[in-house]
C-alpha cells in the first residue's frame, strides 16, 4: 500500500492587522488543505497559525469559519492535524480539540513516523535566554494573569490581543522578520546542535516561528528545518516516508506533493 505523505506548516498569523488582505490569504490557507487532504495522513501544524488567539469560556475570537470548517472536515476525514500551539495562540485550551477534533501540543514532541524519529516544535523560546524573554513568557503563561484577562470582555480582550500582535511585527523593519543570521548566530539552531549530542537518533528536526526557509544538514543522519510562513511566501514541508523537502504553495496550481 502507497504511503500517504506527512504534512508540516506553520506562522499563518490569520486575522494579523498587518496583512492587508486577511479573508485571500485564508482562502489561499484552506485551498492548500483542500489540495492535499485525499494524500494527507497527518498534517502538522506547527503554531502561530492565528495571530492571536484567546479562548474565553463561552467565546472564541470571530472569523476564521473557512480555517476551522476545513481542519474539522479533515479530522472528519481521518486526516490526524496536530496543532502546536506558539507565542500567538498560546491560550488555545479546549474548542480547538472538542470542536475541531484536532491533537493539541503545548510542548515540544518527539514523535516517529515510517520509521524515522522527529523532533517537532514550534521553536520559540528555544535558545532564547534574555531576560525579557523569560519575563514575558512567565507572564503570558500564569495562570493568575489568564484569569485576570479572562475578566475583560472579548470585545476589549481580543482587539488588545491583535493590537499588540501589530505593534510588535510593525517595530521590525518594513514589519519583516530578520533574515538568517548564519549557522553560527541562529539561536535555534544552536540550541538544535546541543539537544542533537544528547539525542543522536533523532532524524528531523523541524520549527516554525523564525518566519525563514531552512534545510540544513547537522549530521550525516540529521536534517534541521525551519519552515517558513503563510503570510507571504507560503512554505510548507512533506515527508514522503523517506525524507524531508521543502516546498512553496502556488494557488491554482494542480500539482501539490
Amino acid at each position: 500500500m502507497m504511503k500517504k505523505n506527512i504534512y508540516f506548516i506553520s506562522d499563518a498569523h490569520l486575522g494579523s492587522l498587518a496583512i492587508e488582505h486577511r479573508r485571500t490569504q485564508e482562502r489561499r490557507l484552506v485551498s492548500f488543505l483542500d489540495a492535499i487532504k485525499d494524500k494527507a495522513e497527518a498534517i502538522y501544524m506547527l503554531g502561530d497559525m492565528f495571530d492571536f488567539w484567546y479562548e474565553y469560556r463561552f467565546t472564541v475570537p470571530k472569523g476564521y469559519t473557512r480555517f476551522l470548517g476545513k481542519v474539522s472536515e479533515l479530522t472528519d476525514m481521518g486526516v490526524e492535524v496536530h496543532y502546536f500551539t506558539g507565542n500567538h495562540d498560546i491560550w488555545a485550551y479546549r474548542y480547538l480539540k472538542e470542536e475541531c477534533g484536532v491533537k493539541l501540543h503545548f510542548k515540544p514532541v518527539i514523535e516517529e513516523m515510517y520509521g524515522k524519529l522527529f523532533f517537532l516544535a514550534h521553536g520559540e523560546g528555544l535558545g532564547e535566554e534574555s531576560r525579557r524573554f523569560r519575563f514575558i513568557q512567565s507572564v503570558f503563561h500564569n495562570r493568575l494573569c489568564q484569569r485576570l484577562f479572562s475578566a475583560l470582555h472579548p470585545r476589549w480582550g481580543i482587539n488588545f490581543g491583535l493590537q499588540w500582535a501589530r505593534h510588535s511585527r510593525m517595530k521590525r523593519i518594513d514589519g519583516q522578520e530578520e533574515p538568517y543570521r548564519g549557522e553560527g548566530n541562529e539561536p535555534l539552531v544552536q540550541w538544535t546542535k546541543a539537544h542533537m549530542k544528547q539525542h543522536p537518533d533523532i532524524n528531523f528536526y523541524i520549527f516554525g516561528h523564525r518566519h525563514i526557509e531552512l534545510d540544513l544538514i547537522l549530521h550525516q543522519n540529521t536534517r534541521m528545518f525551519i519552515i517558513g510562513e503563510w503570510m507571504q511566501s507560503f512554505t510548507y514541508a512533506i515527508f514522503d516516508g523517506n525524507t524531508v523537502s521543502l516546498h512553496n504553495y502556488i494557488e491554482g496550481e494542480e500539482t501539490v506533493g
